[in-house]
């Protein structure tokens, strides 16, 4: 198993580092009856090896994972201590066959943790976080383990390795000193400490978010109240209601951003003001689930941990391995789009003003009422509306004739829908996908309905990751959050939902073709602000003419969407941008605020620091709150993108410039498919992220095309606008 990998991505950045002062204690090898009756214990025999999703139950998680810890311990500790002289295959490859149990194990139980949890498994997690923090240590900080990678990386370019080979030895050295190898044993003693605590704690945060979202849930007890909302809309509403044993009321969930989709239907301005303010109050407000001293916890403990390994804050040390390379170089990102991004809210927000006026609301345009009076501007500015648009995009045809479909085009791959393996829950769909030769290349799971067993948000894993080392093919999934409407009603997408599906399915098309050899570069595992890029390519193909109009066709008659409508859609994709780019970005810079902290500077209130931040930067403005606010901030506390919250616009310039290049080589063609697979997608880490980047466009990146995607390459701010 890849250990500086697997772990990182599945659990948090922090885990990475996790650990606790002595490793667990391994325990004794599982025996046949244990095996027989443990479905985690042994390699799956379905195909692509997906996990027996039937036949898992909670008590086979724990202890899958210990007998997996205890077997990888026994297998390092066989490599650290032979007395052979360390060669690239009994040290570097034998470290990646390693752990091939635990990884099975724990990477089953990360997954459905995050998509099908339930109290005893999220019990689970907390207990085993310092486990596999020790675990993580005890291989990391194994001194004579580490000296035999020194001693292969010092004379690494007399082996006669490979390109992969040797960037595996070299990744391997850096993982191995950016972990605290080279501390004294007493720093180690601290660095093992610090990371237990803050893998509790992350775990912690993630759960207080997920349980406060779903207590959070709106209750409104008249229809007339939901004036606005669709029939359907409502029937789930009142489903919902009656799903919390609430009849006769109606309810409205809560998803994990700021913003909330009915806020965009809503005429009842009081209602809309309540779902707002509850969703900005998420974790702060006291009680078991409030976030604020678990937040302070986490950022002290990652700045000390910092300035133990000798960074000068803990965004120094994330952005190190990052393509962005350093701390100034994603301030000056952030701060260069700032300014044109709040002048353009601005000048939306006046916009809708101009609206309310006309009506003589008598009120300023506040954060509850954004999205329901851009939509007014919306209709009036291109002539439809969110609810004119939506019968055209029914999930199946958005996912078979649009996403599955663009893929074709490119890649050649096509899709069979299996219905003979077994899932974690009914509504997961399993399609067997095929390579340009007719090959059986993948297994790809659809999970696209929210619950409340599952994390918000939208995500790709991988339950099985290619590896030529070991000959597997990927088992990847995508999972939407999309409200599951009631029994016989179609899925009906709004546009942000559909180039969501298509965002998650670059991931998705990241790992199913990834061709390398060593498991510790498969598919997504790249650096983090690299990672979003090929996702954020594949959106462009949502809006591709050929493409739109394939998959947007009325659920009803499967009639084409009107030419008409279609360039409404087309004209207004730059539309809200404004608020877009400046909900983000104020997201973005209050990571880097929090993680560009001296242990000194840590402050002693949450909410008081994140209003004094956005502020500092220039992006307070009250309308467009973060699109997560610290206390409900996931992405940065618990799920991997500490100090990397800006990856997300920094590989949106690498995508805005590989749509251009597209569009300059003829676009949705099979050669040009070909190219970026070849070059980029196939390669997974095993290059240098930037170079491939450079190998495929065949120049380095440039803003400009970003700037014009989103509408900010003639803003200028003005003097009301600083």
């Amino acid at each position: 198993m890849p250990i500086f990998t697997r772990f990182a991505i599945l659990m948090s950045s922090a885990s990475f580092f996790a650990g606790v002062a002595t490793a667990a204690e391994p325990s004794a090898s599982p025996s046949a009856s244990a095996a027989s009756t443990n479905p985690l214990l042994t390699e799956s025999t379905l195909p692509y090896h997906i996990p027996p999703f039937d036949q898992i139950k909670n008590e086979h998680f724990m202890p899958a994972i210990e007998a997996g810890m205890a077997e990888q311990l026994k297998e390092v500790e066989a490599i650290a201590s032979q007395s052979d002289k360390p060669t690239f295959d009994n040290t570097i490859v034998a470290l990646e066959r390693s752990g091939r149990l635990l990884e099975r194990a724990e990477t089953v139980f990360s997954n459905l943790n995050s998509c099908n949890t339930n109290p005893e498994m999220q019990k689970i997690e907390k207990e085993i976080a310092p486990k596999l923090a020790a675990h993580l240590d005890a291989i990391r900080l194994n001194a004579p383990l580490f000296a035999r990678v020194q001693s292969l990386y010092d004379q690494r370019d007399k082996l006669g390795l490979d390109a992969e080979s040797k960037f595996l030895l070299d990744r391997y050295y850096k993982d191995f000193v950016r972990a605290g190898a080279k501390l004294s044993d007493s720093d180690k003693d601290k660095l093992k400490a610090m990371n237990a605590e803050l893998a509790t704690l992350e775990a912690t945060f993630e759960q207080n978010v997920l349980k406060e979202k779903n207590a959070s849930s709106i209750v409104v007890e008249k229809r007339e109240e939901l004036a606005g909302l669709s029939e359907n809309e409502i029937a789930a509403a009142t489903a919902a209601a009656k799903e919390e044993h609430k009849e006769g009321k109606f309810v409205i969930p809560l998803q994990n951003t700021t913003g909330q989709p009915s806020l965009a239907s809503l005429e009842n301005r009081p209602l809309r003001q309540r779902i707002m303010e509850t969703s900005l109050s998420r974790n702060s407000k006291g009680g078991e689930w409030d976030n604020r001293e678990t937040v302070l916890r986490i950022v002290r403990l990652r700045a000390e941990r910092a300035k133990l390994l000798g960074y000068a804050n803990h965004a120094a040390y994330q952005l190190e391995d990052q393509t962005a390379g350093n701390v100034p170089t994603v301030n000056k990102l952030l701060s260069d789009l700032a300014p044109p991004a709040v002048a353009n809210a601005k000048r939306e927000a006046a916009d809708q003003q101009a609206i309310v006026d006309q009506e003589h609301g008598g009120f300023q345009i506040a954060s509850w009422d954004w999205n329901f009076y851009s939509e007014k501007v919306r209709k009036a500015r291109y002539a439809f509306d969110e609810s004119a648009i939506k019968p055209y995009f029914e999930l199946n045809h958005v996912i078979t004739d649009g996403v599955f479909f663009a893929a074709n085009k490119l890649y050649g791959i096509t899709f069979k829908e299996r219905h003979d393996l077994p899932v974690y829950q009914p509504d997961v769909r399993v399609w067997e996908v095929y390579d340009r030769d007719g090959q059986p290349l993948a297994l790809f799971l659809g999970d696209y309905y929210a619950r409340p067993s599952k994390h918000g948000g939208a995500w790709m894993n991988e339950y099985v990751s290619q590896s030529g080392l070991f000959g597997t093919k990927p088992v990847v999934a995508n999972h939407l959050n999309i409200p599951k409407p009631t029994a016989g009603e179609p899925t009906l997408l709004t546009y942000d939902q559909v180039r969501t599906a298509f965002h998650e399915f670059g991931h998705a098309l990241h790992g199913m073709f990834s061709h390398v050899k060593y498991p510790r570069f498969s598919g997504t595992s790249v650096p983090r602000d690299f990672v979003e890029y090929p996702s954020q390519a594949n959106e462009m193909w949502a809006s591709w003419p050929d493409v739109l109009k394939n998959y947007a066709r009325h659920y009803k008659t499967g009639e084409p969407m009107p030419q008409e409508l279609l360039n409404k859609v087309l004209a207004a994709e730059k539309f809200n941008q404004g608020f877009e780019t400046t909900e983000y970005l104020e997201a973005a810079m209050l990571d880097q605020n929090w993680h560009q902290l001296s242990p000194e500077q840590v402050p002693h209130d949450v909410i008081p620091f994140e209003a004094a931040a956005l502020k500092k930067d220039g992006v307070d403005f009250p309308p467009v709150p973060p699109r997560y606010r610290t206390t409900y901030f996931s992405h940065i506390f618990s799920s991997g993108y500490s100090a990397g919250y800006y990856s997300y616009i920094w590989s949106e310039v690498l995508a805005a410039d590989t749509e251009d290049w597209f569009r300059q080589h003829g676009g949705l063609k099979r050669e040009n498919g070909e190219h970026f697979r070849e070059t980029l997608l196939s390669r997974g880490g095993s290059i240098e992220a930037m170079k491939l980047f450079h190998d495929f466009t065949g120049h380095d990146p440039e803003i400009a095309p970003l700037l014009k995607r989103r509408g900010l390459d003639e803003v200028k701010p003005t003097a009301g606008d600083k």
